[in-house]
């Protein structure tokens, strides 16, 4: 144990001797100063535990030395034993005390007085600088541990940040649920997700699933999800936020339970996945369209071969081959707009390639820029792939001097392309058309309520094709057209199509052409094919038939508020289409469904079962 220092002052050599001898056996440090002055230049230099004053001194006595110590601010605590050689008053006594001093030794000394009075000075000392070395420990232990906290406290700070940001950056929130008490605790992420303001809406069970959608409410309440008994969860609903917006929400938690195994809290996160779910639907929807547009464009294909007639092998596969490379011209200009269009001079290039290249001063085109909807864009690609192929066998491109113009403006209801062939071979009205100007025809008229004019001029052909403006990608708002009167009918009920008036509504041109041509050879009377959803509801308001055929998909228009139609009428009607059956709305599931490309035999059978069933209404009044 380190020594600690005791100061005798006093201005007799002797007395210190004799001081120096009692103490002696404490085993401390004894220092001695003869003078107050001493004694004070002692202090300021030695930390001292105990001091003994003679009281009685030349020039400063004992009682101004104290006092002069006490005025320090190091000593305010300094244990200071007065040693006095003569008899001195109460009041001395008094007056020692209110000085600073802790006891009195008078002379003769006492040693075993003395060394005990010291030591219980010494010993507090002691336990002073220990108090004072443990407070300083604890001091910095507890700065240490202040620090410690404080970094950690700034970790969970920038942690619980960080978890916002990335909470508010996936669109998610944070909540727990006290099921005893039914009290709900948000973040601000759920408070975004509702759309709700934190000031006013102050979140319960019952609140929350107010806000869920009718159809999830039920098997994604907190009484639902606890019932389950699965201690995790993650469940799919929908909401509906206070402007009336549906949203998709992902949420995922844990239930708690107690001792005894009952549910007592639930802890989780809610995310926003509306985005993700659109995705899907428009991933699930592309998928759909590419299998439709795929079995359309087979039906397509296998429609020009069944309508396709030729003298010889050869003459077929030719003509064969010139209607598909035209649809597939058209087709790659349609891809590489993603289908939304086509553009009619990148058209009219392709179809006539062939011809500029050894008639390139002969043949000209021009007209501004136009560009036409996917079933519009084929339609007129086949037209002018079969004037061009009938300029080429029997017209203007068939001679050296013949000349071939096209042209086209855009007035306030159509498109204007007029045809121009000089120079060739007269033409004449045929007897009937071929098959390949019959395509421009039903394509053009058909289809898309357009005109087709042919004129038989002497000096070569002139045909003027008209395509309502509607048939451009935005168009103006074209002028509805009035459906037709309907025309007498008359029923039969023999188990054939014989008799039996049809609607048709179907925007491949070249399908609708062969399924009229295939329903027409067994006696039935077709009305179309409409090739637009507004055209068809218009007919089936305005006509009288007996049942209907519906392309599922028309034009990107689903055909369901015609089918809705017909159905409230009682009207037996199929699907055509290259969708599959689960694609189509639940609500159609009775609903006949032929897959494109339609094995005609097929078509008649389920046409002729269908008109024939006893519940079956075979005609359609026009309002």
């Amino acid at each position: 144990m380190d020594k600690v220092n005791i100061l005798l002052v006093d201005d007799q050599p002797a007395k210190l001797l004799s001081y120096e001898v009692i103490l002696e056996e404490l085993g401390e440090n004894l220092i001695k100063a003869n003078s107050p002055h001493e004694a004070l230049g002692i202090l300021l230099k030695t930390e001292v535990a105990v001091v003994l004053i003679d009281v009685v001194m030349p020039q400063i006595d004992g009682f101004q030395l104290a006092a002069m110590i006490r005025d320090h601010p190091r000593f305010q605590k300094l244990a200071m034993i007065f040693v006095s050689g003569v008899q001195i008053a109460e009041t001395d006594h008094l007056r020692g005390y209110e000085i600073g001093a802790v006891d009195y030794v008078t002379v003769p000394v006492v040693p075993e007085v003395l060394r005990a009075k010291v030591r219980v000075f010494i010993e507090l000392f002691r336990k002073t600088r220990q108090l004072e070395t443990m407070n300083s420990e604890l001091e910095k232990r507890v700065a240490a541990r202040t620090a410690e906290l404080e970094a950690q406290t700034e970790k969970l700070r920038q942690s619980e940040e960080r978890r916002s940001i990335a909470l508010s950056a996936g669109n998610m929130g944070s909540w727990e649920v006290d099921l005893t008490t039914g009290h709900v605790e948000w973040d601000e992420g759920p408070y975004r997700i509702f759309d709700v303001d934190p000031k006013t809406f102050h979140p319960t069970a019952e609140r929350i699933e107010a806000m869920m959608h009718p159809e999830d409410r039920d098997r994604n309440s907190v009484t639902a999800i606890v019932a389950t008994g699965e201690p995790r969860f993650q469940v799919e609903f929908r909401i509906v936020r206070p402007s009336g917006e549906v949203r998709w929400c992902y949420g995922a938690g844990i239930i708690s339970h107690d001792a005894d195994g009952k549910p007592v809290r639930m802890t989780g996160v809610t995310v926003d996945v509306t985005d993700r779910k659109r995705a899907e639907e428009r991933q699930l929807l592309l998928a759909r369209e590419v299998d439709h547009r795929a079995k359309n464009m087979l039906a397509v294909v296998l429609s020009v071969l069944r309508l396709t007639k030729a003298k010889t092998t050869a003459d077929f596969i030719s003509t064969v081959e010139g209607r598909i490379h035209a649809l597939a011209a058209t087709h790659n200009l349609l891809s590489a707009t993603r289908w939304q269009g086509a553009n009619l001079r990148q058209i009219v290039d392709e179809e006539l390639a062939p011809y500029r290249a050894d008639h390139r001063e002969r043949v000209t085109a021009d007209g501004p820029a136009a560009m036409l909807l996917p079933a519009t864009a084929q339609a007129v690609a086949l037209a002018v792939h079969e004037l061009a192929t009938n300029a080429a066998k029997y017209g203007a491109l068939s001679t050296d001097t013949g000349k071939l113009t096209l042209t086209w403006s855009i007035g306030p209801d159509a498109l204007d392309l007029e045809w121009l062939e000089t120079g060739g071979p007269p033409a004449a009205p045929p007897s009937s058309l071929g098959f390949g100007l019959s395509i421009v025809r039903s394509s053009i008229e058909a289809q898309f309520r357009g005109g087709v004019h042919y004129d038989w001029r002497p000096e070569g052909l002139c045909c003027r094709l008209l395509i309502p403006r509607a048939q451009i990608v935005n168009p103006e708002p074209a002028p509805q057209k009035t459906a037709p009167s309907p025309k007498a009918d008359g029923n039969g009920h023999a188990l054939s199509l014989s008799g039996k008036r049809l609607l048709m509504v179907e925007d491949e041109f070249l399908v609708g052409m062969m399924a009229k041509k295939l329903l027409e050879s067994r006696g039935a009377t077709v009305l179309g094919p409409y090739a637009r959803l507004a055209d068809g509801i218009a007919a089936a308001r305005n006509e009288r038939f007996d049942g209907a055929l519906l392309d599922f998909n028309l034009a990107g228009e689903l055909a369901e508020p015609l089918a809705d139609y017909l159905i409230a009428n009682g009207v037996p009607f199929i699907f055509l289409t290259g969708y599959q059956r689960d694609s189509i709305d639940r609500r159609y599931a009775n609903i006949p469904l032929l897959q494109k490309p339609i094995e005609p035999e097929s078509l008649e059978r389920v046409l002729v079962s269908l008109l024939d069933s006893p519940t079956a209404v075979h005609a359609l009044d026009a309002n």
